[in-house]
């Protein structure tokens, strides 16, 4: 399987993405997430393979979700409250 995908960079989220079918587009995105979302903003179209390295997708996930709901929604990575809180204290330390 393979899907020639817009990909779509979400105003309102840093880090947030939606796949779409080229031949689709937003049609199978629900209102309510388009809403959330933002006007979607186009990034890039690319040919998405089983075998495709995404940077933070797994390609057969992206394909899969696509044909049965219509998108793939990537969302931010999780922010470690630790990592954070160790990054902000090593911070005052250097100052």
């Amino acid at each position: 399987m393979k899907i020639l995908c817009d990909i779509y960079r979400s105003p309102r989220k840093d880090d947030m993405y939606l796949y779409v079918d080229k031949r689709e587009g937003t049609l199978r995105v629900p209102e309510n997430l388009l809403e959330l979302f933002g006007k979607p903003q186009h990034v890039t179209t690319m040919l998405v393979t089983p075998e495709k390295k995404l940077a933070r997708a797994d390609a057969n996930k992206v394909l899969n979700e696509i044909c049965e709901r219509g998108y793939y929604l990537q969302m931010p990575p999780v922010a470690d409250s630790e990592m954070s809180a160790i990054a902000a204290k090593n911070s005052k330390l250097q100052r």
